[in-house]
């Protein structure tokens, strides 16, 4: 099942990143990976963000998947005794799981409702602009194309 996974930190998230885009390609493989884009925090006050996506294959769960990239983001130091926004080593959401629609256990939502943010719709309509939103049916690319962000410039930035 092709996975598509959206990455940001705002503490070290160059090394972060890093780590965590290897640890994924050693347990899944092959990867598609967008650039890395700077974008300020959103919720809170707080340090600028670099997030990208990362697409990938599994034949995994759903819930498989959610309990492995939160086991990656606390080897990475995430810190889950603090408020929900604020500053992080590592957050990994699923964003779109095949054509899944999921809600639970816990967290795990897909699509998740972040998809409206400009940090992760331009990576993903990046590496995926044909992969289609399971309730719209719009693509990636139609749906960044219709985001009133569009037009206005985004910081990539260059991981190590």
């Amino acid at each position: 099942m092709r996975v598509y996974l959206s990455l940001g930190s705002n503490i070290e998230p160059e090394r972060n990143l890093r780590t965590a885009i290897d640890a994924l390609h050693d347990q899944f493989g092959e990867l598609l990976v967008s650039a890395a884009y700077r974008t300020g925090a959103v919720g809170f006050d707080g340090p600028a963000f670099i997030n990208l996506a990362v697409g990938l294959d599994t034949d995994w769960t759903p819930q498989a998947l959610d309990e492995w990239l939160h086991a990656l983001e606390d080897r990475q130091g995430r810190r889950r005794d603090v408020e929900r926004y604020s500053s992080r080593t590592l957050d990994i959401d699923i964003i779109l799981f095949g054509d899944l629609l999921v809600d639970g256990p816990g967290h795990l939502q897909i699509p998740r409702d972040e998809l409206e943010q400009v940090f992760v719709i331009k990576p993903l309509a990046e590496i995926a602009p044909n992969a289609r939103h399971p309730v719209s049916g719009k693509s990636m690319a139609e749906l960044w194309r219709a985001h009133p962000a569009h037009d206005q410039p985004l910081e990539k930035v260059d991981l190590p």
